[in-house]
């Protein structure tokens, strides 16, 4: 009987044990954020959260707050948690508007063998940090899907460039992302070494957006991409119309690895960035449009609007994903189908 009473005890202790595991399993998946919407990926990028303090963990922490499940990760904050040497030359705080205080000679130098010093580490670091902080990221419900590291540059070495995408890739992100170069010669210089390390990289462009902004680097390398920025290209105007945005995603979207969807006046009423539903980018649209066309091309929340009063980056990071989920969740149109609605 003892023996028969201790297997008891310790079988159902053993299954209260298994059903506390089961519900906490449960629970903590349940508290992972969830931003893939009808098959439609939202994320966003680290820039979202600038307000705030920024290094991984903390936006990671924003990300599941706002329940965001995937991001655009930027490289400084990253760099630093990885262990890049830190910068001897301290810079007092910008102030808009105002050109940076001219650095002594002392500096000059300080400042020229810093930055070898970071070629160095570059060209040198392991890649462990960098996985371990993918497996932070994931074991939270937070994807990596683009790295934007300040590697990428004309004068960044061909060992720095192709430490950036090595480093995209440990994270788990599928593009590396930078502004559209000016010079061809440099789209060329980075396409190459993508194809190299089969690394996409995704060209960001400003006001300069047209539709035939990245033809040239597209033309140059089946890894040079697209990372469309809708609400640039609507503020940039002239032939820039909420038309024309869809029939451009429509025609490239095999070379968007990526956007930025953000809500931005046209030209002509200003160009300023306001909360989502108050300018003049069609989000409902593209939203939809991704949904209906399955196009796989994640949609990246930019908060460049002003932060009300009462609120923070990561309620309006919030606010920005639901406007997001309504859109997306809502019925498809009775009079469209997969057309283009304008």
């Amino acid at each position: 009987m003892p023996n028969t009473r201790r297997a008891f005890l310790r079988q159902t202790g053993l299954a209260s044990i298994a059903v506390i595991t089961t519900k906490s399993l449960f629970a903590r998946e349940a508290d992972k954020p969830d931003s893939l919407i009808r098959g439609v990926q939202i994320g966003a990028i680290t820039y979202s959260f600038r307000s705030l303090p920024g290094n991984p963990d903390q936006t990671l922490q924003y990300c599941v707050d706002s329940g965001i499940s995937a991001i655009e990760l930027m490289g400084d904050a990253v760099e630093d948690w990885a262990g890049k040497p830190a910068n001897p030359v301290k810079f007092p705080p910008r102030v808009p508007g105002q050109p940076r205080p001219e650095l002594t000679d002392e500096q000059k130098a300080q400042l020229k063998a810093y930055q070898q010093q970071v070629v160095s580490w570059r060209e040198n670091v392991s890649m462990d940090a960098f996985k371990t902080l993918r497996k932070k990221y994931n074991e939270a419900g937070v994807t990596i899907y683009a790295f934007k590291p300040n590697a990428l540059n004309p004068d960044n070495t061909d060992g720095e460039i192709t430490y950036a995408m090595n480093a995209a890739r440990a994270l788990g992100a599928r593009s590396v992302t930078v502004e559209l170069p000016t010079d061809p010669a440099h789209s060329k210089r980075l396409g190459e070494l993508g194809e190299k390390n089969k690394m996409f990289i995704g060209y960001h462009a400003h006001l300069q957006a047209t539709d035939t902004a990245w033809d040239t680097a597209l033309a140059q390398s089946p890894y040079n991409s697209i990372n469309l920025d809708c609400g640039h290209y609507i503020a940039a105007g002239e032939n820039n119309t909420p038309a024309s945005l869809l029939a451009l995603i429509e025609a490239k979207h095999d070379r968007i690895t990526s956007m930025h969807i953000k809500d931005r006046k046209n030209k002509i009423n200003g160009g300023r960035n306001m909360p989502w539903g108050e300018g003049d980018t069609p989000l409902k649209a593209i939203l939809v449009w991704l949904r209906d066309k399955k196009y796989r091309i994640p949609a990246t929340i930019e908060l460049e609007y002003d932060i009300p009063a009462g609120s923070d980056a990561v309620k309006e990071t919030r606010k920005c994903l639901e406007y997001a989920r309504a859109a997306l969740e809502a019925a498809p149109s009775k009079t469209w189908s997969g057309a283009n609605p304008f």
